[in-house]
């Protein structure tokens, strides 16, 4: 199962629609990186967040989750509470191959900062935006930036294509848009 580089993350995503909006050149000016990378692609986060509070005694329930556990909010800096949680999405909007498994890992500009970004893989065939979960791990507030580099992906592509897909068994994160809350 080998892992990809660029020049096939860029032909998937120009040719074939696999990451849009697509940034063919790593942007670092100024911002936390983003766009393609050797054997990558940084994604970016948008605007939209999701922030955990406790103002209304909630319980996080993942069968039964409810929306007073949050605050929503969009804006251009998100600030996460300490020891607290944010749910997000990329802007890109991804179309994953039927023979291919991506993985993500968080920027080390957030992990150096107790920022821990958590991301399931991307299935075969799944799409969507990806929901990104920040943690802040320190006793202090943290920033995010929005529409700047959040997490790498990681592509995979499997000797064969798989018996089963994402898209084939009707996931229920299937062509999610948005920040996208957990579902039973």
């Amino acid at each position: 199962m080998p892992v990809m580089p660029d020049l096939w993350i860029r032909d998937m995503a120009v040719n074939h629609g696999m990451i849009e909006p697509f940034t063919e050149k790593l942007q670092r000016d100024g911002v936390i990186s983003y766009g393609l990378s050797s054997y990558g692609y940084d994604a970016r986060v948008s605007r939209e967040f999701k922030i955990f509070t406790n103002v209304d005694s909630a319980v996080v329930d993942p069968k039964a989750f409810s929306d007073k556990s949050f605050v929503d909010r969009e804006t251009d800096v998100c600030v996460i509470p300490p020891n607290s949680f944010a749910l997000a999405r990329t802007v890109e909007y991804f179309r994953i191959p039927r023979d291919t498994l991506v993985i993500c890992l968080g920027k080390s500009t957030y992990a150096r900062c107790g920022i821990i970004v958590n991301v399931t893989p991307l299935e075969p065939e799944w799409e969507g935006h990806v929901t990104l979960e920040f943690s802040n791990t320190t006793p202090l507030p943290a920033k995010i930036y929005a529409n700047e580099g959040a997490c790498q992906f990681i592509f995979l592509k499997g000797d064969s294509c798989c018996e089963t897909s994402y898209a084939d068994r009707s996931g229920k994160y299937q062509a999610q848009r948005g920040v996208t809350l957990p579902r039973l």
